[in-house]
């Protein structure tokens, strides 16, 4: 895939002096279509009643906002970046629950809790969900890859958690991304003594692996990447393989009596996974999709594995609102080593490098994040 471009436009770098020196312009990376990405400078977006500006200290990088950028699935311009954490720089008429000072971590979506979808608790069916509610300017898109961004007031009402102290900016980031396999994990619902594959062993792989290993189930995790495979077994896998070099499938029916997993969660997208998902499942077996989020991506199975296999083929997609203050809770407080799965923090400047990082993951990368208060 190939890997989105960005561009500098001429831009005179200058730091904010205090907190509540709220500059009239700022630096955000500004989708401009064709799968390129320019950082520029622009107005800082305003704020109405009820709705916070948060200066952003941190932003992580997720494939899903790297889709979007490569396929061009959004009309541009847009600011991506939806894993947003830094502190609250100014607030509208009638916020009560916040203060300018305020360190916090924000969703971009928070459903409606009335609608036919949410009375389900399918919140990411909503249209209020649907719905964007944090941006850095433009069509509302996250802007976490910017230096400050607009919280709209349903947002500020319900999708805002404060950071302890103690917490770095950088570990907040990562509540968004482990609601969204807490999410998952609940929906799956592995039971002790359940043998379970996590397909996949990056930053979201890994964190199902923490995940999973808390339920008690017994746990196996693939990836291509050698230090990815002992940083799992690390997280809870009891047995960790490079699918080049290990027959998954076999492994796992060779420790299940020859039956197969009992869980798969699919949590990378390249070609064959589903194959091999398939392959090392049991009859009767979950199969959660969790990283096939592009309508370009395709996914074959014969009738016989789903129907006469009776298998459940399922997928899981976003964060629960019902699940962000337990979320915020193991990422806080130090349940889960999810620190670990930060490799790299980068300025702004060098948003082009975290992509290509993301994209073409080495041995030492994982998590990437962006400090678009830093200049270099």
């Amino acid at each position: 895939m190939p890997v989105p471009r960005v561009y500098w436009e001429n831009l005179l770098l200058t730091a904010d002096s205090e907190l509540g020196a709220i500059p009239n312009t700022m630096h955000a990376a500004v989708y401009r279509g064709k799968s390129v990405v320019a950082v520029e400078e622009i107005p800082t977006p305003g704020i109405g009643p009820g709705e916070l500006l948060i200066r952003v200290e941190a932003c992580g990088i997720c494939h899903t906002d790297l889709k979007k950028i490569e396929h061009n699935l959004l009309e541009p311009p847009r600011i991506y970046g939806h894993e947003t954490a830094g502190v609250v720089a100014a607030v509208g008429s009638g916020v009560t629950k916040f203060q300018p000072g305020d360190r916090v971590v924000a969703f971009h979506h928070i459903p409606c809790r009335k609608c036919f979808y949410c009375q389900r608790k399918i919140y990411a069916q909503c249209p209020i969900y649907k719905k964007v509610g944090i941006t850095a300017g433009f069509e509302p898109a996250g802007g976490g890859f910017a230096q400050y961004v607009r919280v709209m007031d349903w947002i500020v009402e319900s999708g805002v958690e404060r950071i302890p102290d103690g917490v770095s900016f950088e570990r907040a980031t990562l509540v968004e991304p482990l609601n969204t396999c807490l999410k998952a994990v609940v929906q799956c619902d592995p039971q002790p003594g359940d043998f379970v594959v996590v397909l996949g062993q990056g930053p979201i792989g890994l964190m199902f692996t923490m995940l999973v290993h808390r339920t008690g189930a017994r746990l196996a995790a693939t990836d291509t990447i050698d230090t990815r495979l002992e940083l799992a077994g690390r997280c809870g896998a009891e047995f960790a393989w490079d699918p080049r070099k290990v027959d998954v499938a076999a492994e796992v029916k060779r420790l299940t009596e020859g039956r197969g997993a009992d869980l798969v969660i699919v949590a990378a997208s390249v070609p064959g996974i589903i194959d091999q998902a398939l392959a090392c499942s049991r009859p009767g077996s979950r199969l959660l999709l969790f990283a096939q989020t592009s309508a370009a991506e395709r996914i074959e199975a014969t009738g016989a594995d789903i129907c006469v296999g009776e298998r459940v083929l399922f997928g899981c997609y976003s964060a629960s609102i019902d699940l962000q203050a337990e979320s915020a809770r193991l990422v806080f407080g130090g349940e889960l080593p999810v620190e670990e799965l930060i490799s790299h923090r980068l300025p702004l400047v060098k948003i082009c490098s975290g992509f290509d990082l993301a994209l073409h993951p080495g041995p030492k990368s994982l998590k990437i994040i962006v400090q678009p208060q830093r200049w270099s």
